[in-house]
């Protein structure tokens, strides 16, 4: 395996993100809090670019006892990227889609050494 090297943490805004071309490959990395998430630029529905897209915190209908909707709540503790083909949503943290464990982001391990990001292939 590889390290690259992506960047140093403190070029990293808290929930941003970088899309970085690796050889052949195109890797987002995220930073949430202190913590980094790699994934490769490939959406599992179609091949689009998913780590292009926008982040938004996890939508929820605001449902009461008899189902009716009474908006929407946006979760912040859950952020999402948006895959830009076709809207399908990716959590950041976990690389799964909120509605199927059958799709999901494919993950790139990425360490912090030194005040340095590396991604590894």
């Amino acid at each position: 395996m590889q390290m690259i090297r992506v960047g140093a943490v403190e070029e990293f805004e808290d929930r941003s993100k970088r899309v970085v071309t690796v050889g052949n490959a195109e890797i987002g990395v995220f930073r949430l809090g202190d913590d980094f998430h790699a994934w490769r630029n490939v959406c599992p529905h179609q091949g689009g670019p998913v780590c292009q897209g926008r982040l938004y915190p996890l939508v929820r209908e605001n449902l009461d006892d008899q189902m009716k909707s009474h908006g929407r709540l946006y979760d912040e503790d859950k952020l999402n990227i948006v895959c830009p083909w076709h809207g399908l949503e990716f959590d950041i943290r976990t690389g799964k889609h909120p509605g199927t464990s059958e799709l999901a982001l494919d993950p790139v391990t990425v360490q912090v050494e030194a005040g340095d990001i590396y991604v590894l292939l």
